[in-house]
């Protein structure tokens, strides 16, 4: 193998560790601070990297949970609620109006059949030969024909 093309060792660095510069004192007057108690200051942390490096910086601590706002408002769950509503209205309304089609239907064929019944009856009751009520009484077979002529 050339020389040149031969592979070349992993190059190790020494670890750098940097450290926070402090700012320096002002030259005026320093404002009033607020106290911080001591468990509100974030630690300081160092930890060190599978290369051999040093990082150092201030922990962070998991954010607390705020109040969970729900995933859907309240206005689209009624706005839902009421769709959901209608829709069974709906379906009772049209289940409402096809009872009232139907029932209409019965109530028409019912008096169409008292009407045939009841003009059946008066049928019978004018063209009926049963008893004499009166009237004339026509003997046809004595009558006479003479040129499509009834004399009687």
């Amino acid at each position: 193998m050339h020389p040149e093309h031969a592979p070349h060792p992993p190059v190790i660095r020494a670890p750098q560790v940097h450290r926070p510069t402090p700012f320096p004192p002002p030259a005026t007057a320093p404002a009033p601070l607020a106290l911080v108690q001591p468990d509100q200051v974030p630690a300081v942390a160092s930890i060190v990297l599978p290369d051999g490096r040093i990082v150092t910086g201030y922990a962070v601590h998991p954010a607390q949970p705020a109040a969970a706002k729900p995933a859907v408002s309240r206005t689209a769950v009624n706005v839902a609620l009421g769709g959901i509503g209608f829709g069974a209205v709906c379906g009772g309304l049209f289940l409402l109006t096809a009872f009232i089609a139907a029932l209409t239907a019965f109530i028409t064929q019912l008096i169409i059949l008292a009407a045939v019944i009841f003009g059946g009856w008066i049928a019978v009751q004018v063209l009926g030969t049963g008893g004499h009520r009166g009237g004339t009484t026509v003997n046809i077979r004595r009558a006479v024909f003479k040129r499509n002529h009834f004399h009687g």
